[in-house]
């Protein structure tokens, strides 16, 4: 029997279902956490095997020791995972640590988890991306500046999401961050004029893509977060050809294998000197996990799928069943802000658009600044329908 060491299974609230999966396939589900085992839910507890506190995931000791118990009681470990970016070079490091060889390993994190590391490979594949430079003096940001001038985008070299991410629209505010921030390694590359794109995957130990999806988001990620705006995502059953190739090209050029990822691309929106045409791709990011939060879910709702079943039978049986015949449609999320007012409350909503809402929640706090504090999900026949839905939710008073 396959014993599954599953880091943080408790958050997000949704990853309880990749655990039921892996159990409804007959996997042992082992999993770690910092949450006392009274306090997680009663779907997450159904679905593990075993359960071993932590005083803290941040604590590498402790869930060194966590990862010995679960050997000692139950045996091989086959496959331990977090599918979580904030954790994914601590898995990385436990991997190496007991030789469980089913995912990468600590010599591999550089280039999964850092920008610059992403950039080279993206050009090995043949993928453009935005000219960039790692600065770590303001001197070096000021002469990218005055070749590339205004606006600039400054990320940590290694970050999560949108975290500690910077829009320059002038020298005044690059003086201001080398203020604050002189010695972190950050990235600093042109402002790209695109709405991003991703290509979202699951992929069988040969490298093989086993389904393929993604999205579009209609709001910058870095704006949302620092100017409060609406979070807005639409999801696809079906990409473009060239996202398409585009994707299966850097994952070759990263050698995925036996991972479920997420993509990101720009798509230029019009002409942008020295970057390209309306319409052509750029390489952003590569997220060696699953996109994050309510993500999986809207691949479901988009593809009549369980990803979290595709996943779990990628690590059990290298490989997936699909139904055919699948009604397929758009995935449509929009995070409102509770500081902002809309033309539409909640009760409006769902008189309007309720035939097509298939689920709405509060975001969990620490997810609220990149995916708004109330969102709403609909399943859309098509894009007009889509773009409506998120103009009606969106439009503020």
């Amino acid at each position: 029997m396959l014993n599954f060491v599953f880091i943080s299974p408790h958050f997000p609230t949704n990853y309880y279902l990749f655990c039921r999966a892996l159990k409804n396939n007959g996997a042992n589900v082992l999993g770690i956490a910092d949450t006392p085992y009274d306090n997680l839910s009663w779907e997450l507890k159904e679905a593990l095997s075993d359960y071993y506190q932590v005083p803290s995931l941040e604590d590498g000791d402790a869930v060194l020791r966590a990862v010995g118990w679960f050997i000692h009681k139950w045996g091989k470990i086959d496959w331990l995972e977090s599918n979580n970016e904030y954790w994914l070079s601590q898995d990385a490091w436990l991997r190496t640590m007991f030789h469980i060889e089913t995912g990468p390993m600590l010599e591999h994190m550089a280039v999964f988890k850092r920008k610059s590391r992403m950039k080279a490979v993206y050009a090995q594949a043949g993928i453009k991306t935005a000219p960039w430079e790692l600065v770590t003096t303001r001197e070096k940001a000021l002469a990218f500046a005055q070749t590339y001038g205004y606006p600039l985008i400054a990320k940590p070299d290694d970050g999560v999401g949108a975290q500690g991410v910077y829009k320059f629209y002038n020298q005044n505010d690059l003086n201001r961050f080398f203020d604050k921030q002189p010695y972190d390694p950050y990235l600093l590359e042109v402002f790209v004029k695109g709405v991003v794109c991703s290509y979202d995957a699951i992929f069988d130990s040969r490298g093989t893509p086993l389904y393929e999806n993604g999205n579009i988001t209609l709001s910058s990620l870095v704006d949302v977060v620092n100017d409060n705006l609406e979070s807005i995502l639409l999801i696809f059953p079906e990409l473009p050809e060239d996202v398409l190739e585009a994707g299966r090209k850097t994952a070759a050029a990263f050698d995925v294998k036996r991972r479920m990822i997420h993509f990101e691309f720009f798509r230029l929106m019009e002409d942008q000197e020295g970057l390209g045409k309306k319409g052509d791709l750029l390489g952003l990011e590569v997220n060696m996990r699953p996109s994050g939060g309510i993500s999986p879910d809207m691949m479901n709702y988009a593809g009549s799928v369980d990803v979290y079943k595709l996943w779990a039978d990628m690590v059990c049986h290298d490989r997936i069943w699909l139904e055919d015949g699948r009604r397929t449609f758009i995935s449509a999320f929009v995070g409102r802000r509770d500081n902002q007012p809309y033309k539409l409350n909640h009760s409006d909503i769902m008189a309007r658009y309720g035939h097509r809402i298939v689920h709405q929640a509060r975001n969990p706090k620490a997810l609220s600044g990149a995916m708004g504090d109330y969102f709403y999900i609909a399943q859309c026949l098509d894009r007009a329908e889509a773009d409506a839905f998120v103009d009606a939710l969106s439009e503020r008073l």
